[in-house]
């Protein structure tokens, strides 16, 4: 991995030099646009809408329009001289109970490595995070813009989850919340049952990108000329039913479902057991189509 930003951890007199990494990456398919025609690329010019010349990046600059139509316009000189605290900081401004902090408010994901020198107070600060588990408040400036900024200990690194300000979370105003529906205890009590018997321990690798592996199917067989795989007829859903029979049904249909996975899941260990005994690896979690992991359902694709 390549480290996008270096700077240092400050809380009280400690100071952790560390290098900034993304910890995510994205397995969409990208895709250009084309003329259908000739398969072309399409090219966008960048065009002045006063002149209609075509202008360079060397003549561009950042432009803010004002209520009454007056446009500010700032360079790069101009955000440089922004009073904000440098640029190579992460300033620990407190630490609070994991528990407490919305994950509405979490919006990017970095992987903090530290430097040689700064190996141990790194995995002092770590371990403090997770015997206490507490997070660490921070501001950091990345690319001139200060954020705010968890750190949290997650399986051996320090991770920075870049914030949205809390003006940044839009409010909820549906017309549903001025109602007050009743809600049965029966029905509460079913749906209890129904969240007991669908609750499991989350394993991301138990979760596939199911849309891009049949994207990737779909590329390929076209690439090929091959027959073009079809779309799986709809599930049915069955007759109307009243909000407790339909409870009833969803807590039979998960414990059997559950009974069904946990016999599947004896039956499958044996097999594994049976492939090692023999030489073959086989694990749990299985790639998918085009190299990338199994991933939670709901990639697409991505327009370049």
């Amino acid at each position: 991995m390549r480290s996008m930003w270096r700077g240092a951890i400050s809380f009280g007199l400690v100071t952790i030099a560390v290098r900034l990494y993304t910890a995510a990456e994205e397995h969409d398919f990208r895709f250009h646009q084309v003329h259908r025609v000739d398969a072309g690329r399409i090219r966008y010019r960048r065009v002045c809408s006063a002149c209609g010349a075509e202008v360079g990046l060397d003549e561009i600059v950042k432009g803010y329009e004002l209520d009454d139509g007056r446009v500010v316009l700032l360079d790069q000189d101009d955000f440089d001289k922004l009073p904000i605290a440098t640029d190579r900081a992460i300033e620990v401004v407190e630490f609070v109970p994991a528990a407490e902090v919305d994950p509405i408010f979490f919006q990017k994901s970095y992987y903090l490595e530290p430097d040689r020198a700064a190996v141990r107070p790194y995995v002092l600060l770590r371990t403090a995070l997770e015997r206490s588990d507490r997070l660490a408040v921070v501001k950091i400036t990345i690319r001139q813009r200060e954020t705010l900024a968890m750190l949290r200990a997650r399986e051996d690194v320090l991770v920075l989850h870049t914030m949205l300000w809390p003006d940044e979370v839009r409010r909820p105003e549906f017309g549903f919340l001025d109602q007050q529906p009743e809600i049965r205890p029966q029905e509460l009590r079913m749906a209890s049952s129904l969240v007991e018997s669908m609750t499991g321990a989350f394993d991301p690798g138990d979760f596939q990108d199911d849309y891009r592996e049949a994207l990737a199917e779909l590329i390929e067989a076209k690439a090929a000329g091959a027959e073009l795989p079809e779309r799986g007829a709809e599930p049915q859903r069955g007759e109307v039913i009243d909000l407790m029979t339909a409870l009833e049904r969803s807590v039979e249909q998960a414990r059997s479902s559950r009974a069904g996975a946990a016999s599947g899941g004896r039956a499958g260990g044996a097999e594994s057991k049976q492939r090692r005994a023999a030489g073959g690896g086989g694990g749990k979690k299985a790639g998918s189509a085009g190299g990338g992991g199994r991933r939670r359902a709901g990639g697409g694709q991505r327009t370049a």
